[in-house]
């Protein structure tokens, strides 16, 4: 292709003109895949007289090609020479990279070239990255050690094969990189230490990605540890030489290359620490692995990273060094896990108090950055604050994190101490103190307030507490005062904090309600969540009773103000505990909640709609704040969805409910058409509750339905599980609408087909599609006999490739619910698929005869009304392969009806288990939190170690499970529901059994089906009752073929007590 017009096509895509960006895009995207486009792009990229920004785009333009198109089974693969042209010419091209935007790309390309190639196609890539590694060129040392970053990023989640070659790379070349790296820390450094912290942080980066998952004996052995925890060392006490200051302020210096070789430093020393070195972290199952080696690290090792932790901190507290935010946060992160183990807390023992008041505290001090906020953008304030404690990569939320872990597993050692600093804080030291410090010390009260009220010493003094040091504070002139005493009162009542003086209940309720008109945005929204914490008392009610309607009122106005998520559920404890007073006026809360709703998406697609017009990258902070809009509406949604609960009591479907059906239709089509994902579930749930409940669709409801089929056919193909239960009730409620407009029925069949054949799909799907075609057929009898064929080679064709039970139960229904629908139909049907109908009746009477075969109530009453449907049938139409086994119906029936009772138990004890809460709170008070009770200092082994146990062992489990599938697959087994093919091709029961024995086909609560109120006993009754009387021969032969204790059976099923009248769907 012609550089010249490549180079003029890329640079019109800055051009100003639109219409001139647009046609040079399609340009480009046209002649993508002409072979000799990539050759030629990457003789363009390596000529620096081109423009630089050109080059750049087509860099971009490269790496999006070769990233999707590399693979061998890409849709769009790249031709083979120029497959040749990249890989040959990429490391050169890497190396000599102008910029680091260029740079980064290259680098992508690599990693996707390393992902397909590597090693077995790229042998050469591996001496050619050593020797750059070994060169003089700083520039190729560095494109040398970003080929290794990708070869251990490629390599971070390695299978049983990628493992064996990933050890061997890595004994081979990262003795090379510490020697590297201490090259670049040494006294005569080859470049100065700036430059070369870029150097360091590519180094570290690659180590502490290579131990991500695991560590390799070789890098336990001392001849590895030791100097790469020397290098790491190094870096953390590098000095910047005197006189040198980094460019630009803090917000620069965070991202500057030095301190991100410190911060890998930090957080390689941390992994190797928390994830190998610590024996009270160690589960059960990786003990093997790692148990020795965690022993010599936690004495010898640990000692060593604490102290030159401990060295930078005292640094930083003395104000002599600077630390960024990200390296804080690291060493408040060793600090806690150094609180765990024996040996490393007799080392922190001493220095706990210290660390808390000189370096906890000042954290959490209201800063100049908060202030900046509170007063100049409050909204945004609120929202930070929110996630204060949440931002798991701030140095707040790692202290808040560390005071935590001394508090609850050092109790008696450290939680008095931390309470008695907050205590002197709030006091002061003769003057009075100063505003920013007294909430340092009540946010600590805030991150212990659940410790604090389970502690029976000091849960009976903080009514004294809040008197003496909270309510004073409703009255400050200080704003973020008011609003700390709010939050503490909040937190504190969340955990069952109880006032024993009614005047002081009283003085604390009032000041709640009177901070709810505070000038303060911060004030009123800690006020509303505090009174939401409170309502459960019911004085507190009572008083709030007279001004319910302008407080919800006030609750709205802060939630439009705020989009914050919390106020949503604030609402939602009020409409819950007010609900009889506000039923009454559900109607216009649920429109005050789709107005909210309506604004919130349309503000985030129009932010949307502007960034794509604009052609630019998402930035971090719009999608921040895409974020916060998406947990807005979903807090919006989770309230209307509580309004709506609040019918559940309610007999009858009442015209609010039908109102604000209405009202919610409109919320739920925009957001389905503007493809927010994230709440994708809560729409399609709202269309289940407001279809099930109304039992019948309304005219507006009837567009969701081809959105839904449209959203499955285009960008929401994963998302079946959450359609499905709406799917179902169109099927099941408004089915005269199906009959009337067969498209309808041709898009129900249309995901049904593409469920089981979509190769992007899964069992799960399957399973789902063979849920909605189950619909079908019981809700549209009579009206789809042309589709049979279709849906039963489907179904066989799907069935053979899988082996799930629960895929195959969820086919075999499938064809039993054809039966059930028209059994002459099914039976031409099967005679045409695989295997013919002997195949499927051999396996479904080896199902009907094995307790496992059909295990849920649901199986086991659709097979009894098919076999009864079977019965009815006129004989001339049984096809000559089953006419042998027919006087086998009833037998089979029988069987069922002996397993049926106790699967019906199973049920309901399952349903009972499902809606029963109280195992939560029993497995809560069964964790252990804290050392051994005689030996406070000792290691402790808590509910987080016994997390991790279990999650190493079901890790193991499955591994283990997943081997043994590989050697039945080695072996060319093949098998079925409960059963294995034999050598005559007779269908047999399984001797051995198989590894998918352990899973369990559950039963599914989600859906309902016209079949639920059918009496099987009373319609099987009334069939053989009509067989004899319509078929006597066939009566007959059923009946004598039967042995005694089957006939005694078929008595026992006959005189069964009639549960209820026979149900029979309509046709």
């Amino acid at each position: 292709m012609d550089a010249q017009v490549l180079t003029n096509l890329f640079a019109t895509t800055f051009s100003a003109d639109a219409n001139a960006r647009k046609a040079a895009e399609v340009e480009i995207k046209n002649a993508g895949q002409q072979e000799g486009m990539i050759s030629a792009l990457l003789q363009i990229v390596a000529n620096n007289n081109v423009d630089l920004t050109t080059r750049q785009a087509m860099v971009v333009w490269l790496k999006n090609r070769v990233v999707n198109g590399y693979a061998k089974d890409s849709s769009t693969p790249i031709p083979a020479s120029d497959r040749v042209a990249v890989k040959h010419g990429i490391v050169p091209l890497l190396i000599a990279a102008p910029a680091r935007g260029i740079r980064v790309q290259f680098a992508a390309i690599v990693k996707a070239i390393i992902n397909e190639d590597f090693p077995d196609q790229w042998p050469e890539l591996l001496p050619t990255t050593a020797s750059l590694l070994t060169s003089e060129d700083l520039a190729a040392v560095y494109g040398g050690l970003l080929i290794i970053l990708e070869i251990v990023k490629s390599y971070k989640y390695k299978t049983p094969t990628k493992e064996k070659i990933f050890l061997q790379f890595v004994e081979q070349t990262f003795p090379t990189l510490v020697s590297l790296g201490q090259k670049f820390t040494s006294a005569n450094p080859p470049i100065s230490p700036l430059e070369g912290a870029e150097f360091l942080h590519i180094i570290l980066k690659s180590y502490v990605t290579s131990i991500y998952s695991g560590i390799s004996k070789h890098q336990q052995t001392p001849e590895s540890i030791v100097p790469w925890g020397t290098l790491l060392f190094q870096v953390i006490n590098m000095q910047l030489p005197a006189g040198t200051v980094l460019p630009g302020d803090k917000t620069d210096w965070e991202k500057h290359a030095w301190w991100k070789a410190k911060k890998w430093a930090y957080r390689t020393l941390n992994r190797l620490f928390e994830r190998y070195g610590n024996p009270t972290h160690i589960p059960k199952p990786m003990k093997k692995q790692y148990g020795e080696f965690a022993k010599n690290f936690v004495t010898t090792f640990a000692p060593e990273i604490f102290g030159v932790y401990l060295k930078q901190i005292e640094l930083f507290i003395e104000n002599q060094v600077w630390m960024s935010e990200k390296c804080l946060n690291l060493v408040f992160n060793f600090f806690g896990y150094c609180v765990k183990p024996k040996t490393t807390w007799e080392m922190l023992k001493p220095h706990a108090q210290t660390l808390v008041s000189r370096l906890v505290f000042p954290q959490l001090r209201f800063d100049h950055t908060k202030a900046e906020l509170y007063e100049h953008d409050p909204v945004e304030y609120v929202r930070e604050s929110s996630e204060d404690f949440e931002d798991y990569g701030s140095p707040r939320a790692a202290a808040v994190g560390f005071v935590h872990t001394l508090a609850t597993t050092r109790t008696k050692t450290a939680f008095m101490g931390i309470l008695e600093l907050v205590n002197q804080a709030l006091k002061g030291t003769g003057a009075a103190p100063a505003p920013e410090d007294k909430y340092a010390a009540l946010q600590i009260v805030i991150a212990l307030a659940e410790t604090i009220m389970k502690n029976e010493e000091v849960k009976p003094a903080m009514e004294t507490f809040v008197v003496s040091y909270v309510l004073p504070e409703f009255t400050s002139n200080v704003g973020f005062m008011r609003e700390i005493a709010c939050q503490v009162v909040e937190r504190l009542s969340a955990w069952n904090f109880e006032w024993k003086d009614p005047k002081n209940h009283e003085a604390t309720f009032r000041a709640l309600v009177a901070a709810m008109n505070d000038p303060d945005l911060p004030v009123r929204v800690q006020a509303a969540l505090a009174l939401g914490t409170i309502l459960h008392d019911t004085d507190v009610r009572q008083a709030l009773l007279p001004n319910l309607s302008q407080i919800m009122q006030d609750l709205f106005k802060l939630a439009d103000e705020t989009d914050l998520d919390a106020l949503s559920n604030c609402m939602e404890t009020f409409i819950e505990e007010f609900k009889d007073e506000l039923l009454p006026v559900a109607p216009q809360l649920v429109a005050r909640l789709c107005e909210s709703y309506t604004r919130v998406l349309g503000e985030q697609a129009a932010k949307a709609d502007a960034e794509a017009e604009a052609g630019d990258l998402e930035t971090d902070a719009s999608k921040l704040d895409t974020d916060d809009k998406t947990m807005a509406l979903m807090g919006i949604t989770k309230t209307i969805a509580t309004v709506l609960a609040c019918f559940d009591e309610t007999e009858e479907v009442d015209s609010r409910f039908l109102e604000i059906q209405e009202l919610i239709i409109p919320i739920v089509i925009e957001t389905l058409k503007s493809q927010v994902i994230e709440l994708y579930d809560q729409a399609w749930e709202f269309v289940d509750n407001l279809t099930f409940r109304c039992r019948k669709i309304v005219p507006n409801m009837w567009p969701i339905f081809k959105i839904t089929y449209d959203l499955f056919k285009g960008p929401a193909l994963d998302y079946l599980d959450e359609m499905l239960p709406p799917l179902c009730n169109f099927l099941m409620f408004g089915k005269e609408a199906f009959i009337q407009n067969p498209e309808y029925i041709r898009m129900a069949l249309d995901i049904f087909i593409t469920s089981l054949t979509n190769e992007h799909l899964g069992d799960i799907d399957a399973i789902n599609g063979f849920k909605l075609v189950e619909a079908v057929l019981l809700n549209l009898k009579g009206h789809v006999n042309d589709a049979i064929p279709t849906i039963i080679n489907a179904t066989v064709t799907r069935m053979a490739k899988s082996e799930s039970p629960n895929l195959q139960i969820s086919g075999l229904d499938t064809i039993i619910n054809s039966i059930y629908y028209n059994p002459v139909l099914t039976l031409q049907a099967l005679e045409q698929a695989q295997g013919g109908s002997r195949a499927f009746f051999d396996k479904w009477f080896v199902a009907m005869n094995d307790p496992k075969g059909l295990p849920r109530v649901h199986d086991k009453k659709l097979s009894i009304l098919a076999l009864c449907e079977l019965l009815k049938m006129d004989t001339n139409a049984v096809p000559p392969a089953l006419k042998e086994g027919w006087s086998g119906l009833v037998a089979g029936t029988l069987a069922i009806f002996k397993d049926l009772p106790e699967a019906e138990d199973r049920r309901a004890a399952l349903l009972e288990e499902y809606e029963d809460d109280s195992s939560e709170e029993d497995m809560e008070e069964d964790l252990v939190v804290g050392p051994p009770a005689d030996d406070e200092d000792g290691d402790v082994f808590d509910e987080e170690t016994a997390y991790l146990d279990m999650l190493a062992e079901e890790h193991a489990r499955l591994r283990a499970k997943q081997a043994k599938r590989i050697a039945k697959l080695s072996q060319s087994v093949e098998g079925s529901i409960g059963a294995d093919d034999d050598e005559d091709g007779e269908y047999v029961p399984s001797e051995s059994g198989s590894d998918e024995s352990e899973e369990t086909v559950p039963e599914d609560f989600s859906i309902e089906t016209v079949i639920d109120e059918i009496d099987c006993y009373s319609f099987f009754k009334q069939t053989l009752t009509g067989l004899q009387t319509s078929n006597p021969a066939l009566y007959q032969a059923v009946t004598t073929s039967l042995n005694v204790d089957q006939q005694t059976e078929l008595m026992e099923v006959m005189n069964h007590e009639e549960e209820a009248e026979v149900v029979v769907p309509s046709s």
